[in-house]
């Protein structure tokens, strides 16, 4: 029996899953170094989702239609890179897939389109989400509120370790930038080529990316 796309979904957004993403921020901890305080935070969510949220979101539906129509993946890596500046960022990711691929091997092992990640060298973590996405059912729109609201929670978990919270705080924050991730998925979900992946960045945290790199103290990895 198929698990519903619901079900999918909320075993992917798990906080447990074995991915690694336990050790992420989304570079808020190095925007916390910087200055950035709670209040700051809801604008941080909403300015990564327009922008490299919204790049990792195009990449993986991007990715998730090649991989389902048998087109090479090597365009796709290339828009992502091409989006993705920070040296320190692009190598997160690739990380992160790492650790994706691997679960998925293990869920989806017969899958054309997780085989095909696979076999591939260093792909992205965006490009290894479309992999799931085509191996397990997801839509495209689903896939991206997915790559949207996996960003949001990163950053409110690691806020939690941070900066003097209540949890309750952080879940609400969650909650109010909902509407911007449906937003996400509405601009992305029908995208098809790797040229109308949209290319925007937000300097300041590919900067931050790249500090929190060499830095010697640090309590995530990015």
């Amino acid at each position: 029996m198929t698990p519903s796309p619901d079900l999918l979904l909320m075993l992917l957004a798990d906080a447990r899953l074995p991915v690694a993403g336990h050790t992420q921020s989304a570079g808020l901890e190095p925007a916390v170094r910087d200055g950035l305080a709670a209040a700051h935070v809801p604008a941080y969510l909403r300015a990564r989702l327009r922008t490299v949220t919204a790049v990792e979101a195009g990449v993986a539906v991007v990715a998730r239609a090649h991989l389902l129509d048998g087109r090479p993946l090597a365009p796709v890596e290339a828009a992502w890179a091409a989006r993705t500046p920070s040296a320190a960022m692009r190598r997160t990711s690739r990380g992160q897939a790492k650790a994706l691929l691997r679960l998925a091997g293990r869920l989806w092992p017969d899958a054309p389109a997780v085989r095909a990640v696979l076999d591939t060298d260093a792909p992205s973590r965006p490009v290894a989400l479309g992999a799931v996405a085509a191996a397990c059912g997801l839509g495209a729109a689903e896939l991206a509120r997915l790559v949207g609201y996996d960003d949001v929670q990163t950053v409110a978990a690691a806020a939690l370790k941070l900066l003097p919270l209540d949890p309750a705080t952080s879940t609400g924050w969650v909650h109010d930038v909902l509407p911007d991730v449906e937003a996400l998925a509405r601009t992305v979900r029908d995208l098809d080529s790797p040229a109308a992946v949209p290319a925007s960045g937000l300097p300041q945290i590919e900067a931050w990316a790249e500090t929190h790199a060499v830095s010697a103290r640090r309590l995530f990895s990015a």
